[in-house]
């Protein structure tokens, strides 16, 4: 395959047998689903839509795209794809730092395991070649202690890709961690892991920056996407939003705009929101700016707590992690949230659906309909219940089951704020429409990364829209699905899509891979990859009436303002989403599998 970008080396391993086979990348796959996770779906699509998320059966896939570990900005991507054992969805998660980059630079565009081992193993990656490694030392370890000893065997250089007890316990939610504290968080791939009694993946590899096809085009597509970066308000280095307060600085703009779920969606505002904001967080706790491969905005941002029972030194505190573990459990205690976040992180457990999953163990409490005593905000019982959970301790063994499930053993599915499985974000639909129709058409479960609509809600990009407004947003929402599910192929991070556009996506990509491409041709790619997500979806068994919200969202209105007296008119937006996807009722119909070509 004469493309660039690519090693064009992909490696299927069998832990049942052992064995290991390599092969080059389909080129007419490449040309239709690009890689990172358009690849990955078809790969999964291929292993069939009936399989059982945690048999042998299934694969699971580590995969980068064409863009990752060049010079691009942002490039550092990862995508982690499987069938999800929390939502029985084809699911994606990814994963920033080094290790999509190493994994390129060793020689590899993906690699796909099947089967179970009879004993927990790793796998160590270097120079084009996969070796299986015993893990029994490991088996039982947090990611941290996991990495250090994996570091101390393999060198320093090395990316670590690591389970922590939660996958290894088959906590539906659990995910994968790397070295740098960055997660493959969402729909349980680190579940899929234990079940095959996968610990790890070691990757080494010294740089070496993959050669664009086309130079000269390339140092300007380069140049141009970089100045876009550069002059954006919410990106550029040291200018504000992310690069100063991190992912966090939107804490105080949903809260605002009553658009901040608290209390589990109980209410659409949270009045000590600042206390546990990016703002707050810059002032008094923050001490360092790490950055992930090739990016220049640095948005994660490392803090101390103070000394005490909550001291703790990690790598950053996120938007929705500490939503989770803060608003939506009516938590203002500041240091108490990296605390928590850290404790997950060590677990391998994803923070937005464990933050979930405590706001409706206290509902439940509220309500009388469980026996154990969870009172809102109390910090102690929701640690002691991260350690249940990941142990699948007491009543720990339920809700490691995931939010829906554990909300119909207690006796109110009403109480789970979840799509399809999946816990919400941190993104109430009353006061930010988009987001409604944005959850309940996820393929991979409610999640604000499918279509990030507060880009054009909140931000303005690509144009300001009115986040009260359902009308319009159908449409919005299928340009945002599409444009990200290209970033996510091409393997470089989201948090492009606020400065770059469809332009600078293709002018890129044409310059690395060589391919013709312009803005157009590349939104049908994504368009392509979100109808063959949806399709597979439908195959296994989500059809009419899938795509919906808790009724929470649809008939309890905001009582803030501006938001105040709002529900989320879902069904007016599904409407005019379905036509814009040529969709029926959430179906995808032959005719347009067909105009796609993925049929």
């Amino acid at each position: 395959m004469d493309l660039g970008g690519y090693v064009d080396h992909v490696a299927r391993i069998d832990l049942t047998t052992g064995d290991i086979k390599y092969e080059g990348l389909n080129e007419e796959n490449v040309r239709k689903y690009i890689g990172g996770r358009g690849l990955g779906v078809k790969y999964v699509f291929d292993n069939g839509p009936k399989v059982d998320p945690l048999s042998p059966d299934n694969i699971i896939c580590f995969l980068v795209g064409p863009l990752t570990g060049t010079d691009v900005s942002m490039s550092g991507r990862m995508a982690v794809v499987t069938k999800s054992p929390l939502t029985g969805t084809v699911t994606d998660s990814h994963h920033g730092g080094w290790s999509g980059a190493r994994l390129k630079w060793a020689g590899f565009d993906g690699l796909i395991f099947k089967g179970k081992a009879e004993q927990p193993t790793y796998a160590y990656i270097e120079a084009g070649k996969v070796e299986l490694k015993d893990a029994s030392d490991l088996w039982g370890k947090g990611a941290h202690e996991t990495i250090k000893i994996l570091q101390k065997r393999h060198g320093k250089d090395v990316s670590v890709v690591t389970l922590g007890q939660a996958g290894e316990n088959l906590v539906r939610y659990a995910c994968w961690m790397n070295e740098n504290d960055r997660a493959s968080g969402r729909g349980g791939t680190g579940a899929v892991g234990g079940s095959k009694n996968l610990k790890a993946l070691v990757i080494k590899a010294a740089k070496k920056l993959p050669k664009p096809k086309d130079r000269e085009a390339f140092k300007q597509a380069h140049k141009d996407a970089l100045k876009a970066i550069n002059e954006n308000d919410t990106l550029a280095p040291r200018k504000g939003g992310l690069s100063v307060y991190g992912t966090n600085s939107l804490m105080m703009a949903a809260n605002t705009i009553g658009a901040l779920p608290a209390k589990n969606a109980q209410f659409t505002s949270f009045e000590n929101a600042f206390n546990i904001s990016g703002h707050h967080i810059k002032e008094t706790i923050l001490v360092g700016d790490p950055t992930c491969h090739a990016c220049p905005v640095a948005c994660k941002k490392e803090v101390e707590t103070e000394p005490g029972k909550f001291h703790v030194r990690m790598e950053s505190v996120e938007y929705e992690s500490a939503w989770a573990f803060g608003a939506q459990c009516d938590n203002d205690n500041r240091d108490s949230i990296p605390f928590l976040i850290d404790l997950c992180n060590d677990y391998g457990i994803d923070t937005i659906d464990m933050g979930n999953v405590l706001a409706m163990t206290m509902e439940a409490s509220e309500k009388e309909l469980i026996r154990e005593r969870v009172g809102w905000g109390d910090v102690d019982k929701m640690v002691e219940l991260v350690h249940k959970i990941a142990k699948r301790e007491g009543i720990g063994d339920i809700l490691a089951n995931g939010i829906e499930p554990a909300a119909k053993a207690f006796g109110d599915p009403s109480i789970a704020m979840s799509v399809k499985g999946q816990a919400i974000p941190a993104y109430d639909p009353r006061g930010m429409k988009g987001m409604g129709v944005g959850y309940a058409t996820s393929n991979r479960g409610a999640c604000h990364l499918r279509g990030y609509t507060p880009a054009s809600e909140v931000v303005g990009v690509p144009e300001k829209t009115d986040p009260l407004a359902w009308k319009g947003k159908g449409k919005l929402l299928k340009l945002f699905q599409d444009f990200q599910a290209l970033s996510d192929s091409l393997g470089v991070c989201k948090f492009s899509t606020f400065a770059e556009n469809p332009d600078h996506y293709a002018a890129q990509y044409a310059a690395v891979v060589g391919v013709p491409m312009d803005a157009n041709a590349i939104l049908t790619i994504g368009e392509r990859i979100y109808n063959l997500e949806r399709h597979y979806n439908n195959l296994a068994g989500f059809g009419e009436g899938s795509d919906t919200l808790p009724a929470r969202f649809l008939n309890e209105p905001s009582q803030s303002e501006p938001s105040q007296g709002h529900i989320c008119e879902l069904d007016q937006m599904l409407e005019e989403y379905y036509a814009e996807r040529g969709w029926v009722k959430g179906v995808v119909p032959e005719k347009k599998l067909k105009a796609l070509q993925i049929i």
